[in-house]
């Protein structure tokens, strides 16, 4: 996650805070906040979608991290990480709860021994959640029998420790596909230092009917480095990958690409090997370009539309000037036949300000005809807003009603990455 070049860069500021400001809390799902010792208030906020939790500027805990996933009963969850400078450690995610189709929420658990950029999935009747212990930290995973409410706790190499090391990662998906589940990981690259250049992409997978927690079921592939020979010297690296099956019948790791200003936005496509073990790149094939491309995203394959889905970062005209991976202030739905010719079909969230607010790091599901999705949302509030776009102070939860009557549409503006 980008997260840690962010923050370096703002610490020297950050530690002439004062001391003696509160770390704040806001109460998530109902909309109210206690203030000192008094009883809770109502806030109105203007926020769009529905609140799951908010964080004071101040408190200089910014969350992160949203992932959902939808319980066979239909609740849904959502996994947020406290981040920021003066988040938990070791890392803090929290988990909540939905009983009523994402209209409240309520605070199930929170996993208090190292949980940090994790996504959180339903698989064999059980809630997984999976990341690292702690930033550019050993690759983990948890595991809850009882609907989150309680999750397993010090992980070991046969109880959730999948790989030690230094890792990266964002709440992308894991993907089944020909018996096996995938997840995309970063290996760091020791010969690089700077963000995202030391990042190597790979991917790991298992059999999908076996245990999860147990190490040794997992399948690690090769790892691919920074090359800054790719795209005539614009390309600035790869990172958060996502693990999507590809219109072959072949498993695809789809990478976000970081690029400079004026340029066109792209992913990267690699190939994987039937078993896991190996994945490749072509340079001169392997880059399409996708709105958004420079920022997190969440791909995922739609069986009933035979479409790849995303809810992506599009940079309109008045922004292009900027370096694309800094503009997150509009969100557009867009899906794809091939993974590498996308189509914008209609703005969903959009702010005119790109520099205080952001609806970033999307996670969403299908449900039934609608597509619901958890956002990173920097926004106004009564406390002076977010600190910045990249650190937000919402959760919020939204609901896209009969997405795929949205095939029809084109958003008539243009992108980045459409400008010739």
């Amino acid at each position: 996650m980008d997260m840690m070049k962010f923050w370096s860069n703002k610490m020297t500021a950050l530690a002439i805070l004062s001391l003696t400001q509160a770390v704040f809390l806001a109460s998530a799902c109902s909309k109210q906040e206690s203030e000192g010792n008094g009883p809770s208030k109502p806030v109105t906020y203007d926020v769009p979608g529905v609140e799951i939790c908010h964080y004071k500027a101040a408190s200089r805990i910014y969350p992160g991290s949203p992932s959902i996933c939808i319980l066979e009963d239909g609740t849904y969850l959502v996994s947020v990480e406290q981040g920021g400078p003066a988040c938990p450690v070791p890392k803090q995610t929290d988990i909540y709860a939905s009983e009523d189709k994402g209209e409240t929420w309520t605070l199930r658990a929170s996993i208090a021994e190292g949980q940090a950029w994790s996504n959180i999935f339903l698989h064999s009747g059980n809630v997984y959640i999976m990341g690292t212990d702690a930033p550019n930290g050993n690759i983990v995973i948890r595991k809850s029998s009882d609907g989150g409410h309680t999750w397993t706790g010090s992980v070991s190499a046969g109880n959730g420790l999948l790989r030690s090391g230094e890792f990266h990662t964002a709440p992308t998906p894991a993907a089944v596909h020909e018996g096996r589940i995938y997840r995309a990981f970063e290996a760091v690259n020791p010969n690089f230092s700077a963000w995202p250049k030391e990042y190597s992409a790979m991917i790991m997978s298992a059999p999908a009917d076996s245990d999860l927690m147990d190490a040794g079921n997992w399948t690690f592939s090769n790892q691919l480095p920074y090359d800054p020979g790719y795209l005539e010297g614009y390309f600035g690296g790869w990172l958060e990958g996502n693990a999507v099956p590809g219109p072959d019948g072949k498993m695809k790791l789809v990478m976000r690409v970081e690029m400079p200003q004026n340029q066109k936005e792209r992913i990267a496509v690699i190939d994987v090997s039937d078993d896991g073990s190996a994945i490749s790149f072509d340079e001169t094939s392997g880059f399409y370009e996708m709105p958004g491309g420079a920022k997190k995203f969440t791909i995922r394959y739609d069986e009933e539309s035979g479409r790849y889905w995303t809810l992506s970062n599009y940079v309109k005209k008045e922004f292009v000037n900027m370096n694309p991976g800094y503009v997150r202030n509009t969100l557009t739905l867009c899906s794809s036949a091939d993974l590498k010719q996308w189509t914008v079909h209609e703005v969903i969230l959009s702010h005119d300000d790109v520099k205080n607010h952001a609806f970033q790091y999307i996670d969403w599901l299908p449900d039934g005809n609608d597509m619901v999705f958890v956002s990173r949302t920097a926004f106004d509030d009564r406390y002076g807003g977010a600190d910045s776009y990249h650190n937000a102070n919402f959760i919020t939860f939204h609901r896209i009603a009969d997405f795929r009557e949205k095939l029809s549409e084109t958003y008539a503006g243009i992108t980045q990455a459409q400008e010739e």
